[in-house]
């Protein structure tokens, strides 16, 4: 009870510390110390289980109503649509496997009439490759969101939190957060902390607010850093969401949350606990999270415009059991 108590006075203190709307001095999460004690009172502090029933399998995508839809479709205005994937990489690279393609068939000369045809093989959870994460993705002491025990995940796949319970795809509000943009460099760099302070700057430089079943987009400028820089150890030097910030992801109900990397800072600042963002989200909130989206191209178009907020459309493939998809995210303005 006395790490609880301490996490919900931590956790009024963060989320009065909301209304500064100034960016963060601390580079390396310092001046936001959490334990492993802190990420176990957030597991029940901020949960949404039992939310939407006890038998509930979409999670915070509940908070994707159909007013909201309507809201984001309202949100087109040119007709331009941006694709947020990256292409899949075919060579083993940041500590993740290649997305393999494979010809089977191949015309050869001089046929008139013939077809090619391949194969994909894909190890998609990842540095890499752009996908969703599923819920029956993630487990905290033997549980999944909702409370769903993990014999639920068998050698066939999950029984229950499956990718295909999002078969009829994310049609919402998508609200990009352009952190470099925000501190006036051109990306981010290794082990920069993204605290609440910076994304409510950059609500107010943006001038838009995230409501209740947004998708929120981080652009860290990951995929551009790799150009300039070259790969580097992920695990060890990687800008990203800082921990502190989950209150405030309960406290809008975020339904969906990604970023051009794997969301979190890393190293994460919380001591044997890497990736704690990740594991409240998927597990406590029940919030699905896109990994490895590229970022650069809706930044320009979003600035070219100076409008923030478009309608996000993901639509994941139909695996059941699967826990999780690889996707091309589009963002339409």
């Amino acid at each position: 009870m006395h790490g609880r108590r301490t996490f919900l006075a931590a956790s009024v203190g963060t989320l009065a510390s909301l209304a500064s709307a100034k960016p963060s001095s601390a580079a390396d999460g310092s001046d936001k110390k959490l334990t492993r004690a802190d990420i176990d009172a957030m597991m029940k502090d901020l949960s949404n289980w039992g939310r939407w029933g006890k038998d509930d399998q979409l999670g915070a995508l509940n908070l994707v109503t159909p007013a909201k839809r309507k809201q984001a479709a309202s949100l087109v205005k040119d007709g331009v649509s941006v694709s947020l994937a990256h292409s899949a990489i075919k060579e083993p690279v940041d500590g993740s496997p290649a997305f393999v393609h494979r010809m089977i068939a191949v015309p050869k000369q001089g046929q008139e009439i013939a077809s090619a045809a391949d194969e994909y093989s894909v190890r998609y959870h990842g540095f890499t490759q752009t996908h969703l994460d599923g819920l029956s993705h993630l487990i905290y002491k033997g549980k999944m969101h909702n409370g769903f025990s993990q014999e639920e995940l068998t050698p066939r796949g999950a029984r229950k939190l499956g990718i295909e319970n999002v078969k009829n795809g994310i049609f919402t509000r998508g609200v990009l957060m352009d952190m470099p943009r925000l501190i006036g460099v051109r990306f981010l760099d290794g082990k920069r902390a993204i605290h609440t302070e910076d994304l409510e700057a950059w609500e107010k430089k943006a001038g838009v607010r995230v409501e209740s079943g947004d998708a929120i987009l981080l652009r860290t400028g990951r995929w551009l850093r790799r150009d300039v820089d070259g790969p580097w150890d992920i695990m060890k030097g990687s800008a990203g969401l800082h921990a502190s910030c989950l209150p405030w992801l309960k406290q809008r109900d975020v339904a969906v949350v990604g970023s051009d990397l794997a969301l979190d800072v890393m190293p994460s600042g919380v001591p044997d606990f890497e990736l704690p963002v990740h594991w409240v989200c998927g597990v406590a909130l029940g919030t699905p999270i896109l990994d490895n989206c590229d970022l650069e191209k809706v930044s320009e178009e979003a600035n070219a415009r100076k409008r923030w907020a478009f309608l996000l459309t993901v639509a994941p493939l139909v695996v059941e059991g699967g826990t999780g998809s690889p996707v091309n995210p589009l963002a339409t303005f």
